[in-house]
């Protein structure tokens, strides 16, 4: 580059937020130049290298922010075990527009069945698109919501939740009969109510949220509110742990 308006050109471009520009201006204008293009052509490609990049840094951040476990993605998941209804529904809630109407996903099944793994799918592919959620451990994030409660900056925490547009929670049948994070968890519930979507995973039918929430009237709310706008996902399918035990034992057996 020469002259002083080119030589502040990076600057400015940091000023705009244009990194992207920055980064390949110069190697763009000398494409340009070899292949004679008109200046919108160079905008042009400069705006489309611009656009991609900040795509990707956008996933890049909303992965980071998602805490999804590792390695828990469709194309580790084993597609052919889940029953064929959710197979079906899968490319569906794949797009993520569930979320514009604040649609809830509950996947129920019993220990082992992979309800773990395709909820964070599920999540895995809602960031790719773009979409901010984050996963969490049910247990987990009700103890440090009780703890806030207790702090007295419980809607500090709410606040900061409310940004994600999906809240992935994890095994939402082990959350203690606790009093104080029966109320938060109810608080959370209730918060994201036709305005955030909630995903979650549990061995306990909504039949069976007592367990959660001992207050009968409490439970029913809770219930109400999530499967009001809902999908449900039933994995009513063996075990995948138990499965892989039976196979390990079975080649154990066959090389003695």
């Amino acid at each position: 580059m020469k002259g002083p308006e080119l030589a502040a050109l990076p600057g400015r471009l940091k000023e705009l937020r244009l990194p992207s520009f920055a980064a390949h201006c110069e190697r763009l204008a000398e494409q340009a130049r070899k292949q004679a293009w008109d200046p919108l052509r160079y905008l042009a490609e400069l705006a489309a290298v611009e656009t991609v990049e900040r795509a990707d840094r956008r996933v890049a951040r909303l992965a980071k922010e998602a805490r999804l476990p590792r390695g828990k993605t469709l194309e580790t998941l084993d597609l052919l075990r889940l029953p064929k209804g959710v197979r079906g529904r899968l490319p569906v809630l794949c797009e993520g527009d569930f979320l514009t109407d604040a649609v809830n996903v509950c996947v129920f099944g019993n220990p082992g069945a992979g309800k773990t793994h395709l909820m964070a799918a599920l999540g895995a592919e809602l960031v790719q698109r773009g979409h901010s959620t984050l996963f969490a451990p049910a247990r987990a994030l009700t103890e440090r919501l009780a703890g806030a409660k207790r702090e007295l900056r419980l809607s500090r925490e709410l606040d900061r939740l409310d940004r994600f547009e999906c809240l992935l929670l994890d095994d939402i049948g082990y959350v203690r009969q606790d009093r104080a994070e029966m109320e938060v968890l109810f608080e959370l519930l209730a918060q994201r109510y036709e305005r955030r979507s909630v995903m979650l995973t549990s061995n306990l039918v909504f039949s069976q949220w007592q367990s959660i929430f001992p207050d009968k009237m409490t439970a029913a709310a809770a219930v109400d509110r999530v499967v009001h706008h809902s999908v449900i996902l039933e994995l009513d399918i063996a075990s995948y742990r138990a499965e892989q035990a039976r196979r390990r034992r079975g080649e154990a057996s066959e090389k003695r």
